[in-house]
């Protein structure tokens, strides 16, 4: 009982198409394709796409760090001594 012959993988995948087609089966692999396809490349360009920090915060993000400075407050631990 701990693996399966031949003729159980065969009777299995019989069954899958009897239930699924072959049309709808293609579909499914056509697309299971093209998306690792895309996680690929995603993860080929994600690794050498490392920006280098700038020495200087863009204008906006100075506006966007002013406008959230009024709505919250920032606190830090200080060390007993």
């Amino acid at each position: 009982m701990g693996s399966f012959s031949i003729w159980h993988w065969l009777i299995v995948l019989l069954i899958v198409v009897m239930v699924f087609g072959t049309k709808k089966l293609k579909n499914m692999g056509s697309d299971l394709g093209g998306a690792v396809k895309g996680f690929k490349d995603g993860m080929k360009d994600g690794s050498g796409d490392n920006p280098a920090p700038s020495a200087a915060p863009a204008p906006s993000q100075v506006a966007n760090n002013q406008a959230a400075d009024k709505t919250t407050i920032d606190v830090e631990a200080k060390q007993k001594s």
